[in-house]
């Protein structure tokens, strides 16, 4: 059962440990997305895995026999949560949920989002900057790197207007005005 204040483990570790082609894989997406380590990518696995097996178990379910108005509802509700989410695009079907990758997961963390907004120099940059408590979404602060963006919330990401230090929406501005 577990003792209930600890967590119990969300992601599933490689079967072998020391193969070359998947540590140098984990390493370029470790690299590309300004990961800590590399239990992050092994969670999105892990993530994936589970929407995958889910569809499977559906599919199998159709292809048996006819569908009950509970399989039907369930697809959907994961086909609409994946987009909304931002990791499928719209008019999308079972098949595509498939062909899903850690990829997939990792575009839609707010560190990536920050970066790719412009909000931080590099990766790294931004996941210091969510830590340190200097970037909300819809001025909510948030200090969770894997935090998953959903598609709506990704224009009200910016920086914390009460955050310490002097970050602002606009750094130039500031300099000018010191100077």
């Amino acid at each position: 059962m577990g003792h209930p204040r600890k967590t119990k483990k969300t992601y599933e570790r490689p079967r072998r440990p020391w193969e070359l082609q998947r540590i140098k894989d984990e390493h370029e997406l470790t690299e590309k997305y300004g990961l800590k380590n590399k239990r992050e990518i092994w969670k999105a696995a892990s993530i994936i895995k589970k929407y995958r097996r889910e569809i499977r178990n559906i599919l199998a379910e159709i292809a048996g026999m006819k569908p009950s108005e509970h399989v039907m509802r369930k697809e959907e509700a994961i086909l609409t949560s994946l987009q909304r989410k931002g990791i499928l695009e719209g008019g999308t079907s079972l098949e595509d949920v498939l062909e899903l990758g850690e990829e997939d997961i990792l575009s839609r963390r707010l560190q990536t989002c920050v970066y790719k907004k412009g909000l931080a120099k590099s990766p790294k940059h931004a996941r210091q900057l969510i830590v340190h408590g200097h970037i909300a979404i819809n001025s909510r602060r948030l200090t969770i790197p894997s935090y998953i963006v959903n598609i709506a919330e990704e224009r009200g990401i910016d920086y914390y207007e009460h955050a310490p230090g002097s970050i602002t929406a606009n750094p130039d501005a500031e300099a000018e005005g010191a100077g």
